[in-house]
């Protein structure tokens, strides 16, 4: 007995198990398991935005990682371009090569908004770095509007921190550097693979087709805009028919690969009885990846309007036929576009029938028939 009590003595306390009326009190205090669970996703959902907004991940995995700008103190001293990326995809594309070339003239370094690297990354090699949103929200910018043309002032751009602003897309502004432009939106392999892909698979009268043709039909918001805004008229099923006897005339069985955001409109309006013409787009004006590398793995390009197109045709190469003069002479459109500017010299424009008549939306006052006839 005595040698049990010195055993019990020796043993420290705080080894020793509570009393049962200590355990009820210590179950009593301790937080239940659910709230430990509740803390811990909260802790993983905040790792997880923070890095996000600072690394400024890329929406997806194949997307080449941007360099990112993230701390103010490390803003170049001698300054820097960036732009104000607006519009969708083919106005982006403009937005940036406008952008790469001016900075490259002007002797700037350009940096591009993470919304812009978002937007041409998943689809694009691009290779400018990337201003971090916080980083970008404390420079005093210098807000520069451009034309969409090239013009001698924009040269010698003033300002240290200047952000381009406007819908640029000449080729007046970076042809002379069309290798790099190439290269900056040469596809990702496995975008470029599978528009490949889509293209073997297709056949003429049973044999494989050595010419491709692609065809973007813009509509959408453009069949209204265009009359009510523009003064002006999207592609008729008689301008389409042109462009694509055009190119039978002078290549042997091609097959023309429809692209469109007015699909139904085009299986209607475009004769595909002669078997070769595939309507191939998705129509999807959010996700355009698909139908813009379909077009640009064609030989040839057939546009109707809209930058979607020409960017289509300027990536291809080959042959291009254009719709031209679809404005009346007395449209603000041509206030803010130059269509010399907007159409390289070697492509082929086909005139738009600006007349009125059955199904046409626009109604001509007599003073804009007079000046279009003149």
């Amino acid at each position: 007995a005595n040698t049990q009590g010195k055993w019990e003595r020796s043993i420290p306390r705080d080894l020793c198990p509570p009393p049962p009326t200590a355990t009820k009190e210590l179950r009593a205090t301790c937080p239940p398991l659910s709230t430990f669970f509740f803390l811990f996703v909260v802790f993983v959902v905040s790792t997880v935005f923070h890095c996000y907004q600072r690394l400024a991940l890329v929406p997806t995995p194949w997307a080449s990682s941007p360099r990112v700008l993230l701390a103010p103190g490390h803003l170049p001293r001698e300054g820097m371009f960036t732009v104000n990326a607006i519009g969708r995809l083919g106005n982006q594309m403009g937005q940036y090569a406008t952008l790469y070339a001016l900075a490259k003239m002007n002797g700037r370094p350009a940096y591009i908004p993470a919304h812009m690297h978002n937007t041409l990354a998943p689809l694009f090699r691009i290779s400018l770095p990337v201003l971090h949103g916080a980083t970008a929200g404390s420079v005093a910018w210098r807000n520069y509007h451009l034309d969409d043309w090239m013009q001698e002032r924009y040269r010698h751009i003033p300002g240290r921190y200047v952000r381009l602003t406007g819908y640029p897309c000449s080729w007046t502004f970076y042809h002379h550097l069309r290798p790099d432009i190439l290269r900056e939106f040469s596809l990702h392999e496995h975008v470029r693979r599978d528009a490949q892909a889509f293209l073997r698979e297709l056949r003429v009268g049973g044999a494989r087709p050595r010419t491709f043709v692609g065809v973007h039909v813009r509509r959408g918001d453009y069949v209204q805009v265009m009359p009510r805004v523009w003064k002006g008229v999207v592609a008729d099923r008689g301008y389409l028919r042109q462009a694509l006897d055009w190119f039978r005339a002078r290549y042997p069985a091609p097959v023309f690969v429809v692209t469109s955001n007015g699909m139904a409109w085009c299986r209607e309006n475009i004769d595909a009885s002669r078997g070769d013409v595939v309507f191939a787009g998705t129509g999807v004006e959010g996700s355009p990846g698909r139908d813009f590398a379909l077009l640009t793995q064609c030989n040839h390009t057939v546009m109707t309007i809209g930058t979607f197109g020409i960017w289509a045709a300027y990536l291809a190469g080959g042959d291009a036929v254009y719709l031209a003069n679809y404005t009346l002479p007395d449209s603000p459109f041509l206030e803010v576009f130059k269509p010399e500017a907007a159409f390289l010299p070697q492509w082929v424009g086909i005139a738009a029938d600006l007349g009125p008549g059955p199904g046409r939306p626009l109604t001509w006052s007599p003073k804009s028939q007079r000046m279009w006839a003149e």
